[in-house]
Order: C-alpha cells, then sequence, then structure tokens
C-alpha cells in the first residue's frame, strides 16, 4: 500500500506542478488529473503489464498512457499545455516509473512476476 501511496505523491506531484506552472489550468483539476493519471498507470503498467513482461515495456506503456491521457484531458479541459510541455511530464514520469518498477519487483510487492 505504501508504494501506491508514493506512486500517487511522486505523479500527484510532478504531474501538477508542470500542468499548473506551464498551463491555465486550475490547481484543482491538475490534482484531479494527476492521481487520475497515477490510478491508471498503476492499474495498467504495474499491476496487469509489468508482471507479465520486463520493466522496459511496463515503462514504455506507462509513458504511452501518460502521453494519451496527458493530452487527452489538456484538449478536453481546454489547457494551454503545449506538446513540450507534454513531452515534458511523459518523459519525467517515464524515469519515474522506471525506478518504481525496479523497487516494485525488487520486493515483490504489489506485483510479482508471474511463473511461465
Amino acid at each position: 500500500m505504501e508504494k501506491v501511496l508514493v506512486k500517487l505523491l511522486v505523479h500527484g506531484a510532478m504531474i501538477t506542478a508542470i500542468i499548473v506552472g506551464l498551463s491555465n489550468a486550475t490547481f484543482a483539476s491538475a490534482v484531479i488529473a494527476a492521481l487520475g493519471i497515477g490510478v491508471a498507470s498503476y492499474l495498467v503498467g504495474d499491476l496487469l503489464i509489468l508482471p507479465r513482461t520486463h520493466n522496459v515495456v511496463a515503462t514504455v506503456a506507462d509513458a504511452g498512457l501518460v502521453l494519451v491521457m496527458v493530452w487527452l484531458i489538456s484538449e478536453l479541459a481546454n489547457w494551454t499545455l503545449d506538446f513540450s510541455a507534454i513531452l515534458l511530464i511523459v518523459v519525467l514520469a517515464g524515469i519515474f516509473e522506471y525506478f518504481f518498477h525496479i523497487w516494485l519487483l525488487r520486493d515483490h510487492q504489489p506485483v510479482k512476476k508471474q511463473q511461465a
């Protein structure tokens, strides 16, 4: 459980700071978006993809998910977030995810490598 909270805190702080700093988004809308992205990334990347593949595949999948979600939310919310800011979020999220996955796999919590 602590790892999920760390992920949500880091994702939330990083994504919120960039969105608020580089667009017209309100703090509340950026926090909601960041937490939604963190939850989706955890469910898809950490619980579904990581146990079945390896770190690089899960990291690329997480980064792709972040790209699509930030772009889509930005468009739907009419934020003035340009592609370079979205790319910054994706790169930083990818770096975080890579090391987060190492932490998950090292401790075998909350994901475990499935036996072939």
